[in-house]
């Protein structure tokens, strides 16, 4: 008599398939609702880890293989270079508001009537002329008629200054993860290997070196002259004392990071300069200073990404708007990587099937 399997019959058999697949696909699910507030972190510090990882090299050459104290100074200092500049402009943006905030109510806004030949606007001048009239004889009436949008303009200015504190603490937790696997480099290593081979097979090292060339070019190509350009226009600001540095300086470095000229937040500043200080040699070289800040790229990116990784600027701008729409300021920088890294990685494949 055949006791086997085969004796067993096919509906049992699907019902305990069905009932495998459905723990297992629950387990994924749960592991994964589990870990998805640490997948961005744990994604931008293995980035981190990997870009500065011939650094951290060198400097435990030189104290005699002491990998884990370099590790976590190099924590240690980028955290206080993230943190500190971060209260020093926030403390000074919020200096720069307390006297209006203060003074505010009594300040009495004189508005002007507005021109006849504003009614003749095509669409659109009946109601201008209504809304400005409107200003003129009751401005409190038109912040009534405009609450829901006032209301709106504010939270969303506050869920952006929500979504900087949460980038600043997700980076702090990034710089931490980075240092834990810069501290076992030989283990991260390995570990990361066995995965790539396990999907790629004996292409492994080929792709393992191609996204950590990838990765490194984009780092210093991209983010990294973006935090440059952000720097030295903090710097320039402050030295001229333009309030609201902080909000500048974040602009610019979301800018540079889409590949944008940072010209476009520096400009207006720069404008508003003249305007605002009795010194117009002051004004003149804070000037010069954003211009140079705004086209310093073009010097430093193909100094740093000169290391035969050829990346459209195109697929770096989709990675990082995509990446901040997911996921707010982090994706901004994570997206870009990433997406570089699919570009390299899928050109490489067409190229090797072309041949």
């Amino acid at each position: 008599m055949n006791c086997g399997n085969d004796d067993i019959p096919f509906e049992k058999k699907a019902l305990e398939a069905a009932i495998r697949i459905a723990v297992v696909a629950a387990l994924v699910v749960w592991t994964y609702q589990i870990i998805r507030p640490f997948i961005m972190p744990v994604i931008w510090g293995a980035i981190l880890a990997i870009a500065v990882e011939p650094f951290i090299a060198i400097c435990s050459e030189r104290l005699h293989g002491r990998r884990k104290l370099v590790s976590i100074l190099f924590a240690l200092i980028i955290i206080l270079a993230l943190i500190v500049p971060v209260i020093k402009l926030s403390s000074s943006s919020i200096v720069a508001l307390q006297p209006v905030i203060k003074n505010i109510d009594k300040v009495h806004i004189t508005i002007p009537p507005p021109p006849e030949n504003v009614k003749a606007w095509p669409v659109i001048g009946e109601y201008v002329s209504d809304l400005w009239s409107l200003a003129t004889t009751n401005i409190a009436g038109l912040v009534r008629q405009f609450e829901p949008q006032i209301k709106s303009a504010v939270l969303f200015l506050l869920g952006l200054i929500s979504g900087g504190v949460k980038a600043v603490l997700v980076f702090i937790i990034s710089i931490g993860i980075a240092s834990a696997i810069l501290a076992t480099a030989d283990k991260s290593t390995a570990a990361i290997h066995r995965v790539i081979r396990r999907f790629a097979g004996q292409k492994a090292d080929a792709i393992r070196n191609l996204a950590t060339a990838t990765i490194r070019a984009v780092m210093l190509g991209v983010v990294g002259v973006a935090v440059i350009q952000s720097l030295l226009a903090a710097l320039g600001m402050l030295i001229a004392g333009i309030p609201l540095t902080g909000l500048w300086a974040v602009l610019v470095l979301i800018l540079a990071v889409l590949q944008l000229p940072p010209i476009l937040v520096l400009g207006p500043v720069a404008g508003w300069y003249f305007t605002a200080t009795d010194s117009t040699t002051f004004a003149v070289v804070f000037l010069i200073w954003c211009v140079m800040v705004s086209t310093i790229d073009g010097f430093l990116k193909p100094l740093f990404m000169g290391r035969g990784v050829n990346i459209p600027m195109p697929v770096i701008l989709l990675g990082a708007l995509g990446g901040m729409m997911f996921s707010g300021i982090i994706g901004l920088f994570i997206g870009a990587v990433v997406v570089a890294i699919s570009y390299i990685l899928f050109m490489a494949w067409v190229d090797e099937v072309e041949e």
